[in-house]
């Protein structure tokens, strides 16, 4: 745990709302009160809210966020995921990262995703497994944060979501789209249970506007209610089991290995950048090393001379994106397994070196892994891009704050459902191909109780006397650190709201295409042409950024992506 020693402030004050369906008409950040959640659904939102009114704290209100999240976003995260928590205790300074990523079974070898010729499975393939099923690690590490922070009692966290489930809830559009969409490829309906979930008896997937019930997610929130470790022991325990092992493809999880599953407590991972410290999840996630090795090669750069307008400004960001990114695919991995070089990463020295690549009048032919202290050479990596993951943000009146970021992995992670809700398929963040080209196993390589590389970001910043600044992160797979480091950029160097900041078309720069959102300025897409830049330009991106930022006379704005369907509000 990382302490930071002063004074609260009370927080005072109104509200920010923003909808993904009337993203054009989403109103200037306007001052908010003494707390707030920002979530991907109206719904989670409220329970938050309610959890909060009821004299809860952040992490009462986490754990009622997650479990409705899991219920009406079954797409994104759930009670069959993982997650990684960043918690601030205003009145202790204590900054703790709750580890809840899953774990694979103990019978997992670097060959999961060989198939019988050594040949790395297809991406499809491996996720419509058992083989990519983890142990979910959401449940117990909320446990965890509530035996050491909350203050309603833990069965509190779940009467919003067992009512919903019980009484129903109207399917969302976009809930209605990701149905809608997987629906012609398969893999969805291939399930008994979530082919009953989610469609007709003629195969007719369900609309929006649907109202739907889903009375096994009350059986399992009840249960879970009761005693948390309902998930990894008893029958819901087995129902679980008995889906990772079914045909075809079955997995190797086991009892045993839900039995033996631990949260963690980390530090958090924190550094300076400039009169600010951004502090977020280390190893196994490579969201803190990458989103503070990208700020720390801006640094030397005065980039609130080059704003979101300007060519230079998103020149800068792009190369160090890539820098960041090309040393995160090459390091980064489960610590407990592995040497991650965290301090030479993000060693001044080595940061400096890396940096001065940036300034030149084109762009960096490739962006290429360095070597920092520790290492001898760089690692490879083939792991994908998976979108299936959601973000919140809480802050209590107390000044407490919550900065979560949870996820099944893929869109319905598995597809394979138990208690009502979806397993994950977070094991595919492996690397599929397991060693380099000299033979030799790749960090992220998988064995038996590793944790998969993660790129979640959750991320708070303080100012220079530890006071709380905002909270950010987001969604979508690696291009999390893009999303989030744009943020950060968008709100410290260029002075832009939590709102503005969101809506700023994202920008991922991870190695030697740059992928660019839809909106940006054609003057700048043609300037980063003309500078040697390979753009898939244009295009959509899935973030769900959600963010609470602090002013300085204590009042609360808030943003919510509209990309989504999230809000942010005040009890």
């Amino acid at each position: 745990m990382l302490r930071f020693l002063f004074a609260t402030t009370a927080l005072a004050g109104g509200l920010f709302l923003a909808s993904c369906s009337n993203a054009q008409e989403t109103p200037d950040d306007a001052v908010a009160g003494p707390a707030m959640v920002a979530a991907a659904n109206p719904h989670a939102v409220e329970a938050g809210l309610e959890a909060l009114r009821a004299g809860g704290d952040a992490i009462d209100a986490a754990i009622a966020v997650q479990s409705v999240l899991g219920l009406v976003e079954p797409q994104s995260s759930g009670l069959g995921g993982g997650a990684f928590l960043l918690y601030f205790d205003a009145q202790t300074g204590d900054l703790t990262v709750y580890d809840g990523r899953e774990t694979a079974p103990a019978s997992a070898t670097s060959a999961l995703f060989l198939d019988a010729n050594g040949q790395a499975l297809g991406f499809g393939e491996s996720v419509f497994s058992g083989h990519s099923i983890g142990v979910p690690g959401a449940v117990a590490m909320l446990a965890m944060a509530h035996a050491d922070h909350g203050a309603l009692d833990w069965a509190d966290g779940f009467d919003a979501a067992t009512g919903l489930a019980q009484d129903g809830f109207e399917i969302s559009p976009r809930l209605a789209r990701f149905i809608a969409g997987m629906a012609p490829r398969g893999p969805l309906d291939e399930w008994p249970a979530s082919r009953a979930y989610f469609f007709t008896d003629d195969g007719t997937p369900l609309p929006a506007g649907h109202r739907l019930r889903n009375p096994a997610y009350a059986d399992s929130t009840r249960a879970l209610a009761a005693d948390w470790r309902a998930l990894y022991e008893g029958p819901l325990a087995a129902a679980i089991i008995a889906a990772v092992q079914d045909e075809p493809r079955p997995g190797g999880l086991t009892l045993t290995d839900l039995a033996t599953y631990q949260a963690v407590r980390r530090d958090a991972l924190c550094r300076d950048y400039r009169e600010w410290t951004v502090c977020s999840a280390p190893p196994p996630s490579s969201g803190g090393v990458t989103v503070n090795e990208i700020l720390g090669l801006l640094e030397p750069y005065d980039m609130s001379a080059t704003g979101p307008e300007t060519l230079e400004g998103w020149r800068r960001f792009i190369e160090a994106s890539r820098l960041a990114y090309a040393d995160r695919d090459a390091y980064v991995a489960d610590a407990d397994f592995v040497t991650v070089p965290v301090e030479g990463l993000l060693d001044a020295d080595y940061i400096a070196e890396r940096s001065r690549s940036i300034q030149r009048t084109t762009a960096l032919p490739t962006a290429t892994p360095g070597i920092p202290d520790g290492i001898d050479a760089p690692g490879a990596d083939a792991t994908p891009d998976s979108p299936g993951t959601s973000h919140f943000v809480i802050v209590d009146s107390d000044g407490d704050v919550v900065s979560m970021t949870t996820t099944v992995e893929s869109v319905f992670g598995s597809h394979r459902m138990a208690g009502g809700f979806f397993l994950n398929n977070q094991l595919t963040d492996f690397s599929r191909t397991p060693t380099d080209a000299n033979g030799a196993l790749v960090p992220n390589a998988p064995a038996g109780g590793k944790r998969p590389r993660s790129s979640m970001s959750p991320t708070i910043v303080f100012d220079r006397d530890g006071e709380f600044v905002l909270a950010t992160g987001s969604p979508g797979g690696s291009s999390i650190i893009a999303y989030t480091a744009k943020t950060l950029v968008a709100m410290l160097d260029w002075g832009l709201t939590p709102q503005q900041a969101i809506e700023l078309p994202n920008v991922v720069a991870r190695g030697d295409v740059v992928r660019v959102e839809d909106g940006m300025d054609p003057a700048i897409l043609a300037g980063l042409s003309g500078l040697g830049f390979t753009l898939d330009a244009n295009r959509g991106e899935n973030s769900g950024l959600h963010i609470v930022r602090r002013l300085e006379d204590g009042t609360l704005i808030g943003g919510a992506d509209p990309r989504r369907e999230g809000q942010a509000r005040q009890p």
